[in-house]
């Protein structure tokens, strides 16, 4: 006999803390994502110099040690000062008190592809030019992938579990979907969840540039990340982090919390086919979109809106364009805000996930910056140029990571 389905379950999404390269809070991202009026930040890095790619989505207007003071920011890498920042956003969004909450009964969950690879870089360079003696003790520490929910727990004295999750891509969904997970258990009333990654990192972009996985469209930066466009050539890596605090639903109504959305369904599946190409047939992503709807309780029929992973790269929008029209049909609005945010790679479903519910909120499907010429292949519709409002009551958030590692999240309104 197969395992019986659990009831349907949601989690609230009380609290949201973005920080990217479209904007530092939540409101700055989203109004510059949904308007897209401001262009993409996307700046050339002499740290880049000479690379066929040498530019990326960058954070500007943030000074992280003065925001997080000089000795807790020396203690940690940049990606856990983003995290702990968005942390701290989601947590006072939410309107919790970190020094009165029951902190046994409050989780970390937070994903990243590469943790602290730049420093990782900055070392080896150190070991090789100037010897061990000269290599920082705190490499480990500042550098795990584990970093950052380490980072976020200490600084809001959360004493339940905290995990980091790494599933390249899609490791901030999968972050949200581990939380949805263990509220529905009850080993916690409150998660905080999503991605965290900064990875400005010469060793990387040089790699990807020569698996043909990044735009090197050097001569116009700003419009070389355009998913879904005939003329796309790869994708553009950004900085960021995304949070959410999700709570269980008596936990949130008790406490007569305002819920923005809910996390109504969660599903994650394995390609088992390549370590850097998709499932050609996307049938790894189609299990894990239909294993989200499954476990929601809702038909296909019923979303209104898909923030897609949308990267940019020729193979990857075309075979998710297909799945998405295969399993949803023509009424969903589809975007991808990567052409805003950059693809932030781990963080990616953490930030992607918080739009999607501001989406929710707002009824209002941001625009698909830089798409020009929509590739007549990709068989969905794709919101370009202006935001389009509508009237949706479910919406989806998709990722895909190297490896082979899908996600899916299901969001309903409040």
């Amino acid at each position: 006999m197969p395992p019986q389905r659990p009831e349907p379950f949601s989690a609230a999404v009380t609290g949201i803390g973005l920080v990217t390269s479209a904007g530092v809070g939540a409101d700055a991202t989203w109004r510059t994502v949904s308007e897209a009026v401001t262009a993409p930040s996307v700046l050339r890095r002499t740290e880049l110099t000479d690379l066929p790619c040498d530019f990326m989505y960058t954070i500007t207007g943030l000074d992280t040690k003065v925001v997080l003071g000089v000795a807790t920011h020396r203690l940690m890498d940049r990606f856990s000062q983003l995290a702990v920042i968005a942390a701290r956003e989601a947590v006072a969004d939410a309107g919790l008190d970190p020094s009165v909450w029951d902190s046994g009964r409050v989780a970390v969950v937070i994903g990243s592809a590469h943790g602290g690879l730049p420093f990782y870089d900055e070392q080896h360079v150190t070991l090789a030019g100037r010897g061990a003696r000269r290599v920082s003790p705190k490499l480990a520490p500042l550098t795990v992938v584990n970093g950052a929910a380490s980072s976020v727990a200490t600084d809001l004295g959360a004493h339940g579990p905290s995990q980091a999750v790494s599933t390249a891509c899609s490791s901030g969904t999968v972050a949200i979907g581990t939380a949805h997970q263990m509220l529905r258990t009850g080993a916690c009333d409150i998660v905080i969840a999503g991605g965290a990654e900064s990875v400005c990192s010469r060793l990387l972009i040089a790699s990807g540039c020569r698996l043909k996985a990044m735009s090197t469209r050097r001569d116009d930066p700003e419009a070389a990340c355009r998913p879904f466009d005939t003329h796309r050539d790869g994708f553009v890596v950004g900085e960021g982090a995304g949070l959410l605090v999700l709570e269980h639903p008596e936990h949130a109504r008790a406490r007569g919390a305002t819920v923005r959305a809910r996390i109504a369904g969660y599903g994650a599946s394995s390609d088992a086919y390549s370590a850097v190409a998709p499932d050609p047939d996307g049938l790894g992503i189609e299990q894990a979109l239909r294993t989200a709807l499954a476990d929601a309780g809702i038909d296909g029929a019923d979303v209104g809106h898909v923030n897609a992973h949308g990267t940019s790269t020729v193979a990857n929008d075309l075979i998710e364009g297909t799945m998405l029209h295969r399993v949803l049909g023509d009424r969903p609005l589809v975007t991808s805000t990567k052409a805003m945010t950059g693809h932030t790679l781990g963080a990616a479903g953490g930030i992607e996930t918080a739009l999607t519910v501001l989406a929710l909120q707002c009824q209002l499907v941001p625009p698909t910056v830089n798409l020009d010429a929509p590739d007549p292949s990709i068989p969905i519709d794709v919101v370009s140029k202006e935001a389009r409002s509508s009237v949706f009551d479910v919406a989806v958030k998709t990722s895909l990571g190297f490896g082979g590692h899908n996600a899916a999240l299901v969001l309903t309104r409040a």
